[in-house]
Parts: C-alpha cells; structure tokens; sequence
C-alpha cells in the first residue's frame, strides 16, 4: 500500500465532502430564504444530485477499480441501465424498511422516499460507482475480511456511517423538545448525512493509521 494511494482517496473523500457543502450554498444563490431545515425537501434534491455528479466525476477521472477489458457499447448502456435500476430498487426497499419500522404509511410519503433517496445516495451510489451492479462483489466486500483494496475498504466504512448516522437520528423524533428538527424526517436525514461525512473523514485516517497491517487479497 503506498502513501500515493491513501492520499488520493483522502482528496477523493475530501470533494465528496465538498459536494454536501456545496448542496447547501449553491440554492441559496437562486433561491430565496432557503435554509436546510425550511426547505428540507429541495435541499435534499439539491444534496442528493450534487453527491452523485460528483461520484460519478470521480468514477470517470480516478477509477479504482477499472477494468482491463474494452467493453462494447452495448454493454456499457446496459450496465448503467441495470446501476439505474439498482438505485430506483435501493430507494424503494429502504422506503419499504422506513415503514416497517414506524414512518408514517400514507402521510409524508414524500419526506419518508426522499429520505430513501438520500441515503440510497449516501450508500447505493459508491457502491455502483466503486464495483458496479455486481451483488457477488457487495457481499464480498461486506462480508469479513472481503475488502480487495483501500478503496473498498473506505466504501466499507462510509456506508456503515451513513446507515449508524440515520439510526441516531431517529431517537430525538419522539422527545417533547418541539425543535424544528425533530420533524420527520429531518434528524434522520441529518444524522444520515453527519455519518456519511464522518465515514469520509475517518476512513482515510483509519487506513493510514493501519496500513502497516492492512494486506489486501487480489480478488
């Protein structure tokens, strides 16, 4: 493992932080009192494109994971038709799971999918991006020891920060503290989004701290 490589993933993490800031400064530009918690839907829109366009800018431009052999046309249409449809089953399924365990069924179904959506974003969309709609390589990757690369290993420690931070967030929903924030499901989308940070931040430094005894598998 060489130095090169976690700094390159530390710059990578570093514009995916970017692109969450971004979400937030960017519409106040164009729209009028615009604030994270007034206009929670629109900055969730604005979050969820902005983190992906640059997922995909870092896919194109750094590709970790490329692969040697050229591939038709055809096939590259078809992978990014199967990456959409991923993402569309990840949203609903997470929507479907929000449910289970307690957001409201026909009210805000809105704020309960955008929600999905965001997280899909924070979890769904490096997965895609990183290895592609291949569920033997996510199971790989999220099963012990399974990590081929730093990269992946980055991609291990974000989407479990995404998923603890949306977890946290729903335990001030039901406090009698009538804060703005308690309304669902902004904490939940706060928390998602406070751990998809801290997973970018801490994955770089983890490694780093580690690499003496990180050794990969070639896959």
């Amino acid at each position: 493992m060489k130095d090169t490589d976690i700094k390159r993933l530390l710059y990578s993490n570093l514009l995916c932080i970017f692109s969450v800031f971004l979400s937030i400064f960017i519409p106040s530009l164009f729209l009028d009192n615009f604030s994270i918690l007034e206009t929670h839907l629109t900055w969730l829109c604005t979050c969820s494109a902005s983190v992906t366009g640059v997922n995909l800018l870092l896919h194109l431009v750094v590709k970790p994971n490329v692969s040697s052999r050229r591939s038709s046309l055809s096939h590259k249409v078809t992978r990014v038709l199967k990456c959409c449809i991923y993402f569309l089953l990840s949203c609903f399924f997470l929507h479907i799971i929000f449910v289970l365990y307690g957001a409201p069924l026909i009210e805000l179904v809105l704020e309960t999918f955008l929600f999905a959506v965001i997280l899909s974003t924070f979890t769904t969309i490096p997965c895609l991006c990183l290895l592609g709609p291949n569920l033997k390589a996510w199971l790989r990757v999220f099963s012990r020891n399974g990590v081929t690369s730093i990269w992946e290993n980055s991609l291990q420690i974000t989407t479990i920060s995404s998923f603890i931070g949306a977890w946290l967030g729903a335990f001030p929903i039901p406090l009698d503290w009538e804060r703005p924030w308690q309304v669902w499901p902004i904490s939940c989308t706060l928390g998602a989004t406070f751990g998809y940070v801290a997973g970018l931040v801490s994955s770089p430094l983890w490694i780093y701290w580690n690499r003496k005894q990180l050794t990969y598998k070639s896959n």
